[in-house]
């Protein structure tokens, strides 16, 4: 019997056919292309920090101005340079695949064009029809470019020339002998700019909520008996964010918020005298300690959604509390600041 046993066995292992050697060499080639991918990912979709914000030129002189300036170049800066660069336009893996730090991308590239839109039209211009700034007009068109070029030409390059645009701004900013670049802190102007971050922030607190899914009261038309819209729509909206948008619109929402610390940060430095005379800088870092809370390390792998009162988190509605705070502040400050 066991003779038989051995004959059987050896036959059989005569008979299996050897393993290709080439087939264990992509094996290995592959889970380590996978581990190597993993980890590249993970290393570029970590957020970057915040910034120091600079208050003084280098030669150690206050110029009104320079602090908004500077931090918008440095955040676009960071826009571009962080680890793995700019990611919405690329086309080839690992990139390719790591949505969430693209989104962060696109909530800071908003809050960027706001900005620029804001510095062309009203901090450098001292009335309606006064002259506006030829390196801030050149500059804001171009980060207004399509987020998701990657080729002829590439965003990266139309973002940069932006920057270059600004940093001139900047430099005939902080040269005495130069007076053909203002900067205009004043209370209307600051006031322009808030009114923006107030619609943005409420947009994405909107988004966040929906998370869980709501049926909304219609409010589009409420306050004023005669006003009319293009469509009609019911008195009950019913609103949730897809489920596979869900992290989408959260790192947006982070993104967003990271760009307006720093934006918030600069202007109490280029506006300390308005802000100080409306009594108004309490509420100002109110708003800037809101934003900075959201920024928070995210301790889970991936966007929970659990509903409001569930056992699991809901990192969605976390963030939108945030922002909503945060909103309700700069709509106080903007009341503030309009007050004589």
């Amino acid at each position: 019997m066991k003779n038989w046993l051995k004959e059987k066995w050896a036959s059989r292992k005569s008979a299996s056919t050897p393993r290709n050697p080439l087939v264990s060499i992509a094996t290995i080639m592959v889970v380590v292309l996978l581990v190597l991918g993993f980890g590249v990912g993970w290393y570029w979709t970590s957020e970057p920090d915040v910034l120091w914000i600079n208050d003084e030129t280098p030669d150690g002189s206050k110029v009104i101005g320079f602090s908004t300036t500077d931090t918008m170049i440095r955040v676009a800066q960071t826009l571009l340079d962080k680890p793995g660069g700019y990611m919405t336009n690329d086309v080839l893996p690992p990139s390719l695949f790591l949505d969430n730090i693209k989104n962060w991308e696109y909530g800071v590239l908003v809050q960027v064009r706001d900005l620029a839109r804001v510095m062309r039209n009203d901090y450098s211009r001292s009335q309606s029809q006064s002259r506006e700034n030829p390196n801030l007009a050149e500059a804001e068109p171009l980060f207004s470019f399509d987020n998701d070029s990657w080729l002829l030409p590439p965003t990266e390059r139309e973002y940069r020339q932006g920057i270059e645009h600004l940093q001139q701004y900047r430099d005939t900013l902080v040269d005495t002998q130069d007076q053909e670049a203002q900067f205009y802190a004043r209370a209307d102007n600051l006031r322009e700019w808030l009114a923006v971050v107030e619609k943005r922030l409420g947009g994405l607190s909107q988004q966040l909520t929906a998370s869980v899914g709501q049926i909304r009261v219609n409010t589009d038309l409420a306050g004023e008996r005669a006003a009319e819209s293009s469509t009609a729509r019911s008195n009950d909206i019913d609103v949730k964010t897809p489920w596979l948008e869900l992290d989408d619109r959260f790192y947006e929402a982070r993104g967003a918020a990271w760009a307006l610390v720093h934006f918030l940060r600069a202007a109490e430095f280029d506006f300390r005298e308005v802000l100080q005379d409306k009594n108004a800088v309490v509420s100002l870092r109110q708003i800037i300690r809101e934003l900075e809370a959201s920024l928070s390390p995210l301790r889970s792998p991936v966007v929970l959604n659990g509903s409001g009162f569930s056992i699991f988190a809901n990192h969605s509605l976390v963030m939108a509390s945030y922002l909503s705070r945060a909103n309700a502040a700069v709509i106080n400050l903007r009341e503030l600041l309009d007050q004589g």
